[in-house]
C-alpha cells in the first residue's frame, strides 16, 4: 500500500486527498500546499513538492518530485509536470501541457494546450545531462507548440501555435513556424499577460 505525506493551508479542496504527498522515497519531505487550493479528481503530486497559495488544477495532471510552484498557478487536465522543476507565480499551464525536468518557468507565463517541452536532446541515443527549457517572465506559449532542450524564451516572448523552437528567442520577440523564426512582436501581443487578475 502506497504511503502519503502532506502538509496542506487553509480552504483547500481536495477531490482525493490520499492522492496527494504521493510518497516516492521514505526520506522525502511531505507535499507542502498553500491556501485556498482546488485539487480535481485524478490529480496526483509526489512528496518533496512545494505550492503557494491559490493553486489549481484540472482532472488527472501529475505534479512529481521536487518540484516548487508559486502563488495562483493553474495546472490543466492532464498536464504532467516531470519533477525537478521551478514555477513561478501567476502562471497557466493549459490541457495537456508537458514539462520536462530540470525545467524553469517564470512568473506571469501562459502555456497552450498540448504544448510540450523537452529536455533530452538526443533521446536514448547519447548519455547527456537532461536540461528543459526556461521561459522567462511574461512569456506565452500557443498550443501545440514544442520547446527543444536547453532553449531560453526571453521575457515577454510569444511562441506561436504550432512553432518549434530549437534556439534561444529573444525577449519580446515572435517565434513563428517550423522551425521557428524570429519575427518584430506585433503591436497586438505586446504588453503583459493579464493572468494576475
Amino acid at each position: 500500500m502506497t504511503r502519503h505525506r502532506s502538509r496542506l493551508g487553509d480552504d483547500c479542496v481536495l477531490d482525493e486527498p490520499e492522492n496527494v504527498g504521493y510518497l516516492h522515497d521514505e526520506s522525502a519531505d511531505p507535499a507542502v500546499i498553500g491556501d485556498r487550493a482546488r485539487v480535481r479528481k485524478g490529480t496526483i503530486i509526489y512528496a518533496d513538492v512545494e505550492i503557494g497559495d491559490d493553486f489549481v488544477t484540472g482532472h488527472n495532471a501529475l505534479v512529481r518530485e521536487e518540484t516548487t510552484i508559486g502563488d495562483g498557478v493553474i495546472v490543466g487536465t492532464d498536464t504532467v509536470i516531470d519533477g525537478t522543476t521551478d514555477i513561478g507565480s501567476h502562471v497557466s499551464l493549459q490541457t495537456g501541457v508537458y514539462v520536462p525536468t530540470d525545467t524553469t518557468i517564470g512568473d506571469n507565463v501562459f502555456v497552450g494546450p498540448r504544448a510540450v517541452m523537452t529536455n533530452d536532446p538526443y533521446p536514448v541515443r547519447r548519455d547527456v545531462d537532461l536540461v528543459g527549457p526556461t521561459l522567462e517572465d511574461g512569456v506565452s506559449v500557443g498550443a501545440n507548440a514544442t520547446i527543444l532542450p536547453e532553449v531560453r524564451i526571453g521575457e515577454g516572448a510569444f511562441v506561436a501555435a504550432g512553432a518549434t523552437v530549437t534556439e534561444d528567442v529573444p525577449a519580446d520577440t515572435l517565434a513563428l513556424g517550423s522551425p521557428a523564426r524570429h519575427h518584430d512582436l506585433p503591436e497586438t501581443l505586446s504588453g503583459e499577460n493579464t493572468l494576475h487578475e
